[in-house]
């Protein structure tokens, strides 16, 4: 009984510690909404940042007010990253194009609207469709096996490969474009190096608001992809999305 009333102590405890910590982000966004309003956006834009920094989910609509504050302050870093953000949320052809124009009139790179990003606005627009329409041989194979075998009948090695195959390459197209994440350059002369270690070779040196996919980490670096090869990059040296 006494460890019940415990618990529920630190249950309210809790909650009302919680409580004025929503409250004060609350406010802290009512504030910038208002500043935005006002024309100040290089203050809004710092509230904004603050009340995520806070633990604040940042909406759809504080993603593109913080884009267009930077674009107004010329942080084109800052900019790209918002968009990219808000990007993975709501992929979009106009969104990509923005940032692709963004990027090219600043010389940087990974903004491209290439095979790669046209795939992973697919993967992201249509996805969810294109899985239902391969489940649907997957169940039918799956179910003729499962007929067989309740009924004791012999089944072929050929059709077992083949449903094995299928699993596997229907397993690598949910997970795959899940493991890929994308990052932008948070400072000037980055080093990619070929290795995870501060001893490895420099490949490259790389500037702020460039873009690189990252397909892995290790310990404090983060393996990238950087016009077609990989490397090893800081993970404090990127802004991941």
């Amino acid at each position: 009984m006494q460890a019940f009333l415990l618990k529920i102590s630190l249950f309210f405890c809790l909650t009302l510690a919680w409580l004025p910590g929503k409250a004060s982000q609350a406010d802290t966004i009512r504030r910038a909404d208002s500043l935005f309003a006002a024309g100040a956006q290089e203050d809004a834009a710092k509230l904004y940042e603050t009340a995520i920094a806070e633990g604040h989910s940042a909406t759809d609509g504080m993603l593109l007010k913080l884009a267009s504050a930077y674009e107004r302050q010329n942080d084109v870093p800052r900019l790209l990253y918002f968009l990219q953000v808000y990007f993975d949320r709501h992929p979009d052809d106009a969104v990509l194009h923005r940032m692709n124009e963004v990027a090219r009139s600043n010389n940087l790179n990974g903004y491209e609207t290439d095979d790669l990003n046209y795939f992973y606005l697919f993967y992201k627009k249509y996805g969810i469709y294109f899985l239902l329409f391969l489940l649907i041989p997957a169940g039918y194979a799956f179910g003729v096996i499962s007929v067989k075998l309740i009924r004791k009948e012999p089944i072929a090695v050929r059709q077992k490969w083949v449903l094995f195959l299928y699993l596997i390459g229907l397993l690598l197209f949910v997970n795959l474009p899940e493991g890929v994440q994308s990052g932008i350059i948070s400072h000037d002369r980055v080093l990619l190096r070929t290795n995870p270690s501060a001893a490895a070779p420099v490949a490259e040196i790389i500037g702020r608001g460039n873009k690189v996919n990252i397909i892995g980490s290790e310990d404090i670096y983060l393996r990238v992809f950087w016009h077609n090869e990989l490397y090893y990059i800081r993970r404090d040296n990127v802004w991941v999305i």
